[in-house]
Protein backbone atom coordinates (compact mmCIF):
# COMPACT_ATOMS: atom_id res chain seq x y z
CA UNK A 1 0.00 0.00 0.00
CA UNK A 2 0.68 3.70 -0.41
CA UNK A 3 2.90 5.11 3.06
CA UNK A 4 -0.01 7.38 3.60
CA UNK A 5 -1.86 7.46 6.76
CA UNK A 6 -5.53 6.81 6.28
CA UNK A 7 -8.20 7.57 8.15
CA UNK A 8 -9.29 3.68 8.67
CA UNK A 9 -6.16 1.89 9.41
CA UNK A 10 -6.30 -1.39 10.17
CA UNK A 11 -4.01 -4.32 10.67
CA UNK A 12 -3.49 -7.13 7.81
CA UNK A 13 -5.03 -9.06 10.60
CA UNK A 14 -8.20 -7.06 10.89
CA UNK A 15 -8.59 -6.63 6.75
CA UNK A 16 -8.12 -10.31 6.89
CA UNK A 17 -10.96 -11.29 8.80
CA UNK A 18 -13.40 -8.84 7.36
CA UNK A 19 -12.35 -9.53 3.81
CA UNK A 20 -12.52 -12.55 1.80
CA UNK A 21 -8.86 -13.93 0.49
CA UNK A 22 -9.40 -12.95 -2.69
CA UNK A 23 -10.86 -9.64 -1.50
CA UNK A 24 -7.64 -9.13 0.65
CA UNK A 25 -5.54 -9.68 -2.36
CA UNK A 26 -7.12 -7.42 -4.71
CA UNK A 27 -8.00 -4.57 -2.16
CA UNK A 28 -4.94 -5.18 0.26
CA UNK A 29 -2.30 -6.45 -2.31
CA UNK A 30 -3.08 -4.69 -5.51
CA UNK A 31 -4.03 -7.86 -7.31
CA UNK A 32 -6.52 -7.91 -10.04
CA UNK A 33 -9.46 -9.97 -11.00
CA UNK A 34 -9.94 -11.45 -14.71
CA UNK A 35 -11.85 -9.66 -17.04
CA UNK A 36 -15.24 -9.98 -17.79
CA UNK A 37 -15.37 -11.72 -14.64
CA UNK A 38 -16.45 -9.36 -12.49
CA UNK A 39 -19.96 -8.80 -10.97
CA UNK A 40 -20.63 -5.22 -12.17
CA UNK A 41 -18.49 -5.08 -15.24
CA UNK A 42 -22.00 -5.58 -17.11
CA UNK A 43 -23.62 -3.75 -14.24
CA UNK A 44 -26.29 -1.02 -15.40
CA UNK A 45 -28.44 -0.12 -12.13
CA UNK A 46 -28.94 3.06 -10.66
CA UNK A 47 -27.26 3.80 -8.10
CA UNK A 48 -23.49 4.14 -5.92
CA UNK A 49 -20.49 2.14 -6.64
CA UNK A 50 -18.66 2.24 -2.71
CA UNK A 51 -15.70 1.11 -2.10
CA UNK A 52 -15.62 -2.37 -0.57
CA UNK A 53 -13.19 -1.85 1.93
CA UNK A 54 -14.70 1.01 4.10
CA UNK A 55 -18.39 1.93 2.21
CA UNK A 56 -17.29 5.18 0.97
CA UNK A 57 -18.96 6.62 -2.04
CA UNK A 58 -16.66 6.44 -4.94
CA UNK A 59 -18.63 6.49 -8.14
CA UNK A 60 -22.58 6.44 -9.45
CA UNK A 61 -24.06 4.95 -12.45
CA UNK A 62 -24.31 8.26 -14.58
CA UNK A 63 -20.37 7.95 -14.52
CA UNK A 64 -20.43 4.45 -15.21
CA UNK A 65 -19.40 3.74 -19.31
CA UNK A 66 -18.58 0.41 -21.18
CA UNK A 67 -15.11 0.58 -22.25
CA UNK A 68 -15.20 -2.66 -23.47
CA UNK A 69 -12.06 -3.82 -21.42
CA UNK A 70 -13.26 -6.18 -19.63
CA UNK A 71 -13.61 -4.09 -15.91
CA UNK A 72 -16.54 -1.40 -14.79
CA UNK A 73 -15.38 1.68 -16.01
CA UNK A 74 -15.91 5.11 -14.61
CA UNK A 75 -15.19 9.06 -16.19
CA UNK A 76 -15.00 10.61 -12.75
CA UNK A 77 -15.10 10.57 -9.29
CA UNK A 78 -17.48 11.68 -6.64
CA UNK A 79 -15.63 14.24 -6.17
CA UNK A 80 -15.68 13.23 -2.03
CA UNK A 81 -14.35 10.15 -2.58
CA UNK A 82 -10.32 11.96 -3.01
CA UNK A 83 -9.11 8.82 -4.71
CA UNK A 84 -5.58 8.93 -4.39
CA UNK A 85 -3.56 8.47 -7.44
CA UNK A 86 0.07 6.70 -7.39
CA UNK A 87 2.45 6.29 -10.10
CA UNK A 88 2.72 2.36 -10.39
CA UNK A 89 5.83 1.01 -12.44
CA UNK A 90 4.96 -2.33 -12.17
CA UNK A 91 4.82 -5.14 -14.83
CA UNK A 92 6.91 -3.37 -17.40
CA UNK A 93 4.34 -0.11 -17.72
CA UNK A 94 3.87 3.43 -16.61
CA UNK A 95 0.28 3.59 -15.14
CA UNK A 96 -1.47 5.71 -12.52
CA UNK A 97 -3.03 3.17 -9.35
CA UNK A 98 -5.96 4.23 -7.94
CA UNK A 99 -6.64 3.64 -4.03
CA UNK A 100 -9.55 4.30 -2.03
CA UNK A 101 -9.09 7.77 -0.08
CA UNK A 102 -10.76 6.92 2.99
CA UNK A 103 -8.76 3.44 3.35
CA UNK A 104 -6.16 2.98 0.92
CA UNK A 105 -7.56 -0.13 -0.80
CA UNK A 106 -6.43 -0.56 -4.27
CA UNK A 107 -9.16 -0.02 -6.55
CA UNK A 108 -7.77 -0.65 -9.99
CA UNK A 109 -6.40 2.49 -12.42
CA UNK A 110 -6.61 5.81 -14.25
CA UNK A 111 -6.16 5.55 -17.98
CA UNK A 112 -6.14 9.25 -19.99
CA UNK A 113 -8.14 7.11 -23.14
CA UNK A 114 -11.94 7.94 -21.49
CA UNK A 115 -14.55 9.07 -24.53
CA UNK A 116 -16.17 11.44 -22.64
CA UNK A 117 -15.31 14.98 -22.03
CA UNK A 118 -13.24 14.24 -19.42
CA UNK A 119 -10.59 12.01 -21.03
CA UNK A 120 -10.12 9.45 -18.24
CA UNK A 121 -11.24 5.81 -17.78
CA UNK A 122 -11.52 4.81 -13.95
CA UNK A 123 -10.91 0.91 -14.76
CA UNK A 124 -12.13 -0.68 -11.45
CA UNK A 125 -11.84 -4.09 -10.25
CA UNK A 126 -15.64 -5.38 -9.79
CA UNK A 127 -14.10 -6.87 -6.24
CA UNK A 128 -13.45 -3.79 -5.00
CA UNK A 129 -16.77 -2.57 -5.55
CA UNK A 130 -20.08 -2.90 -3.26
CA UNK A 131 -23.19 -1.21 -5.25
CA UNK A 132 -26.17 0.82 -3.80
CA UNK A 133 -29.32 0.56 -5.67
CA UNK A 134 -31.26 3.79 -5.38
Amino acid sequence: MSNKTYPINKTKEEWKSKLTDFEFEVLRNKGTERPFSGEFNDHNAEGTYTCKGCDLELFTNDMKFNSHCGWPSFDQEIKTAKIDKIVDKTHGMIRTEILCGNCGSHLGHLFNDGPTETGERYCVNSISLNFKKD
